[in-house]
C-alpha cells in the first residue's frame, strides 16, 4: 500500500492524555514557524545546566535558563532511527518496523512533514536521516517523506561531510554541526525573504555520535582532559555554538516571537563517556537509556523561564504540533503521544496517558554515511547513480511477515507515572517482570514487583493490551 495522500485540515485539534489544550495560533491567525534540532547520543546529563563538572555549553544554557525546560523527557526507543521515527509519525517505532539503528520508516506512515504541508508549510530536513535513505528514487528518503529541501546524512556525520542535497552527493567543509545549521539556515533566510509561507526546518545533528573528533577550537576548554573526553566534550561544545548561532539568528531574523524552537536527543547517554538521568546508558530501557535532556523556546506562549517534571516522550511532538496548527490527518492510525500543548501554555497537568517502550530483540542495519557517501559521489562524477536496493530501500513498504502477538521479545516497559514496569523476554521466551516508584527510586534499584503484586498485575494488562495493539500495527492493520 503507497502513502496516502488525501491529507487536509479541518481544525479539530489532537489532545489526548492531558486536559485543556486549545489551539495556539498568534493572535495574528499566523501559523508558527517551526525548528526541531536532535542531537546523536546526547545524555540527559551531558549539558552545563544539569551541573555537568566539565562542560561547556553556555548556549544550550541560556536557552534552558530563559524557556522551558523539559526534566523528564524520554526518547522513544534507546538508540537512535526508532526515536527520530516517533518524532516524524507520533507513534511507536515498532508499529512501522522501526527495530533499531539503519532500519527505516514505512511510506504507508504520515510524517510531521506531510501534515505541516496540509497547512501550508515549507518543509526542510538537515543533517542525519538515518530513516530509509538518502538517495533518489527511494520511498524513504527525506523527499519522499514530505520534506521539499533537504541536505541529509545516511547516519552520523564527522566534519567535512559528504551530504546528499535531494539526491545528489555534495562535499560540504567545516565542523558537522556547524555545517547542518548553515544548511538550516539557508533554507529559513530564504523563506522569510519570501515573507510567504511558514516552514517546518528538521535540524538533525551528527554529533555527540562516534568516532569524536572535535575540532581543535572545541577541544581547548578540555585541553587538560583524557583525548577521549576532550574529543566527546568538545563535539558537544561545537552543537552548542552552532546551536547558539541557529537560535540568534531565528532572533535576528525577527521571527522568534512565532518560533518553536525545540531542542531534544534521540537516546540516553553513551556508557564511560556520558552522563544518564538514571540507570543504565543508550540500548537499554531503564531511565538512563531513555531519559533525554529537552527545551523549547516560543515566546508566544513561553512568556517566563519554567521548568516541567511532567513525563514527556519524542512520540508526544507530532500531535502536540498537529493540535497547534488543528491539523487532522484523514485515517490517523493510532498515536502513541499526546499533545503538550497545555504544558507549553503554562499548566502541568498529570500525563493521563501512560508511556509504552519496546526495544525488540534484533540487529541493527549497517549504514556507513562516510562509505556510502563518497561511493555516491564517485558514481555520480562518471555519470552514474546507485541501483542497489539494499540502499534504496525499494521493498520499504512491503509487509512480508506476519508477527506473533503472544510473543513480545526483547525489553519492554510501562510507564505510567511514577509506576514503571520492565518486562524481559528473553530468546528462550522466558519472561522476567520489574517493578519501580520513579518518585521514590529513580535509579530503579528497589524491585517492587513481588510485594506490591495489584499494581503489577494492572500493569502487566495494560502493557499486553499495548504490545498487542503495536504487533496489529506492524502486521498492518493500521493501513
Amino acid at each position: 500500500m503507497q502513502r496516502r495522500e488525501a491529507l487536509k485540515v479541518i481544525g479539530t485539534g489532537v489532545c489526548a492524555g492531558f486536559c485543556g489544550g486549545l489551539p495556539a495560533l498568534a493572535e495574528n491567525g499566523k501559523k508558527p514557524n517551526i525548528v526541531l534540532c536532535m542531537a546523536d547520543d546526547q545524555g540527559w546529563g551531558d549539558m552545563g545546566y544539569y551541573d555537568h563538572p566539565k562542560l561547556k555549553t553556555p548556549n544550550f544554557d541560556k536557552m534552558a535558563a530563559e524557556c522551558l525546560r523539559f526534566d523528564r523527557f524520554y526518547a522513544a526507543a534507546p538508540v537512535c532511527s526508532p526515536t527520530r521515527g516517533s518524532v516524524l509519525t507520533g507513534r511507536n517505532p515498532n508499529r512501522f518496523g522501526c527495530f533499531s539503528w539503519g532500519h527505516s520508516l514505512r511510506p504507508q506512515e504520515t510524517t510531521i512533514a506531510e501534515a505541516c504541508k496540509t497547512a501550508g508549510y515549507v518543509t526542510g530536513h538537515f543533517g542525519k536521516w538515518h530513516l530509509g535513505s538518502v538517495l533518489k528514487g527511494s520511498p524513504v528518503n527525506p523527499g519522499s517523506s514530505g520534506f521539499d529541501e533537504w541536505l541529509s546524512a545516511p547516519n552520523f556525520f564527522d566534519n567535512d561531510p559528504i551530504l546528499s542535497r535531494e539526491g545528489k552527493a555534495v562535499q560540504t567543509e567545516g565542523e558537522s554541526s556547524m555545517v547542518t545549521v548553515d544548511a538550516a539556515l539557508e533554507f529559513i533566510r530564504k523563506q522569510v525573504e519570501k515573507d510567504k509561507d511558514p516552514f517546518l526546518a528538521v535540524v538533525w545533528f551528527g554529533s555527540p555520535h562516534n568516532p569524536h573528533r572535535a575540532i581543535e577550537k572545541d577541544q581547548e576548554p578540555y585541553r587538560d582532559e583524557e583525548e577521549k573526553f576532550k574529543n566527546f566534550y568538545g563535539e558537544i561544545t561545537g552543537m552548542d555554538r552552532a546551536f547558539g548561532k541557529l537560535r540568534n539568528e531565528i532572533a535576528e531574523l525577527g521571527i522568534k516571537d512565532n518560533t518553536i524552537l525545540w531542542y531534544c536527543s534521540d537516546n540516553g547517554g553513551l556508557p564511560n563517556l556520558g552522563s544518564t538521568g538514571g540507570r543504565e546508558f543508550k540500548g537499554r530501557v531503564y531511565e538512563g537509556g531513555l531519559r533525554v535532556p529537552a527545551i523549547l523556546e516560543w515566546p508566544e506562549y513561553v512568556n517566563d523561564p519554567r521548568t516541567t517534571s511532567v513525563p514527556c516522550v519524542t512520540s508526544d511532538i507530532y500531535p502536540t504540533l498537529l493540535d497547534i496548527l488543528e491539523i487532522d490527518i484523514p485515517g490517523q492510525p493510532i498515536l502513541d503521544g499526546t499533545s503538550l500543548l497545555p504544558v507549553i501554555k503554562g499548566s502541568d497537568p498529570e500525563r493521563e496517558k501512560p508511556i509504552g517502550f519496546w526495544h525488540r530483540t534484533g540487529p541493527g542495519i549497517r549504514t556507513p554515511s562516510a562509505e556510502w557517501m563518497s561511493a555516491l559521489m564517485e558514481a555520480q562524477e562518471k555519470g552514474r547513480e546507485y541501483d542497489d536496493p539494499a540502499k534504496l530501500r525499494l521493498d520499504a513498504a512491503e509487509i512480508k511477515r506476519q508477527y506473533p502477538d503472544d510473543s513480545f521479545p526483547g525489553h519492554s516497559a510501562w510507564l505510567d507515572w511514577p509506576w514503571k514496569l520492565h518486562r524481559i523476554e528473553n530468546e528462550d521466551g522466558e519472561i522476567q517482570f520489574e517493578l519501580y516508584n520513579l518518585k521514590t527510586d529513580p535509579m530503579e534499584e528497589r524491585d517492587l514487583a513481588a510485594t506490591e503484586e495489584e499494581k503489577t498485575a494492572d500493569m502487566k494488562t495494560a502493557l499486553d493490551r499495548w504490545l498487542k495493539s503495536v504487533v496489529d500495527s506492524l502486521n498492518g492493520k493500521d493501513y
